[in-house]
Parts: C-alpha cells; structure tokens; sequence
C-alpha cells in the first residue's frame, strides 16, 4: 500500500508556545494522521523525521507518541521510531464488546436525565449529524458520512453527564473510527444506519430508557456483524 508523505505543521513556531503546547500540537497532529489512515497501519517512521515534519524538536514528538501508545495506537520501539499498530479482527471483537457496553450505559443516563435546555442541545446535536450522515450518503461521499457517524457516537458518549464514562470510551472509539475507514468502502451501503440513529435519540428524548441502552447496544452491534466479517477477510493473511 503506497504511503502518503503528510507534511505537517506545528500552530505555533519553536520558541514561541510552551511545551506543553508543542506537545498537544504534535499528539493532535500525529493522532489525525493515524486515524485518517495518512499513517496507516505498520506504517513506521523515525522520531526525528517525524519531528521535522511537524517542525519542532524530537522531545515533543516523543512525549506526543507515548500519549499515543497509552491509547494502543502507536508503538515507541527504541532505535527504530514510532510504529502504527495493526488492527487485528481480534482486537476488533474486544472493541466492539466494550463500545456496546459503553455507549449503552451512555444512551441510559443521558434517557434518566430531565428534560432540559442542556440535554435538548446534545440531542439536537445527535440529529444534525445524522442529517448529515443522511446528506453524505445521497452525494455518495463515504468518508463524509463517516466522520459524521464518528461524531454521533463522540457526543453519544462524550455528552452523557459520566466523564469517567466519556473517557474510557473515548480510549477505544478511535479504534473503531479506523476500522470503519478501512472498511467504509467494502460494506453494504449504511442506509440503516439513521434509521438506528434516531431510535437512540427519540427513546433518549421521552425518557425511555431501557429502550435507549438497548437501542444503543443493538446499533454496535449490528454493525459489528458486518465489520468483523470483514476485518476477518482483510487480515486473513496477518493483522493490517
């Protein structure tokens, strides 16, 4: 698989921002490129090449890419650089077994909570991007529609009220973005999806919620019915 050179830049020039901006600009830089698949898997690169790219010291780079290990993305190997990690079918199964829990508890405590000014804003934020999944589809722009499926299930999580709860999800929901990149283009056409989409949010808006944490779980997973099949078929030959 051919590999894209990403020229990346630091916000702010060497000298002018604290290091610890240097460091969020080098773990916000290099975590999109992983997870646009610019840096896909097995990809492999010296720390210091990806320092001159961003355009700043080996230090921040370095700090950026153990941040990056932390959450199974990348491994720091000695001598060698920074190395993408694989994506396996099994580690897929595991993803997708905690992301059905996590998002099932989320949907429940964002249905028990009252109706509020608040809570209509994390709903209407749901609904808009699924209008805009339902958008990208009629245009046929897959990666369209899956940043805004991505999107959906980071504020599903990420608004629900448990931060505890946002954070652990947020740890395994890039894994499942990368996935579903890899795999957007080799699936049926998602016509079902903002149809699943807007039973979580109405079952969430009246209140209902063992229909909410069901209606969340059961969306995962369907969808991991149809992208384990494929990772399978994908890594048949080792993980990718």
């Amino acid at each position: 698989m051919p590999l894209t050179v990403l020229v990346l830049k630091s916000r702010s020039p060497v000298g002018e921002a604290p290091k610890a901006s240097l460091v969020e600009n080098a773990y916000v830089a290099l975590k999109a490129a992983i997870l646009s698949n610019t840096f896909p898997p097995g990809y492999q690169a010296a720390e210091s090449d990806v320092a001159s790219q961003l355009g700043m010291s080996r230090t921040p780079v370095h700090e950026a890419a153990i941040r990056l290990q932390a959450e199974g993305l990348v491994e720091v190997q000695p001598r060698k650089g920074i190395l993408v990690c694989a994506i396996s079918s099994a580690d897929i199964r595991e993803i997708y077994e905690l992301t059905m829990a996590f998002e099932g508890m989320a949907a429940d405590v964002l249905a028990r909570q009252a109706r509020s000014a608040t809570k209509d804003l994390v709903l209407d934020r749901l609904e808009a991007e699924t209008c805009s999944m339902e958008a990208a589809l009629r245009k046929g722009d897959l990666d369209r529609w899956a940043a805004a499926d991505d999107q959906f299930h980071r504020l599903l999580t990420g608004e629900c009220g448990n931060n505890r709860l946002a954070r652990m999800a947020g740890t395994i929901r890039d894994q499942t973005h990368r996935t579903r990149l890899l795999t957007v283009r080799l699936r049926p056409k998602p016509v079902n999806a903002a149809v699943e989409h807007r039973a979580i949010i109405e079952a969430i808006r009246i209140g209902d919620i063992r229909a909410a944490a069901e209606n969340a779980a059961e969306h995962r997973r369907r969808a991991s019915e149809i992208m384990i099949p494929l990772l399978e078929k994908l890594t048949a030959s080792g993980p990718i």
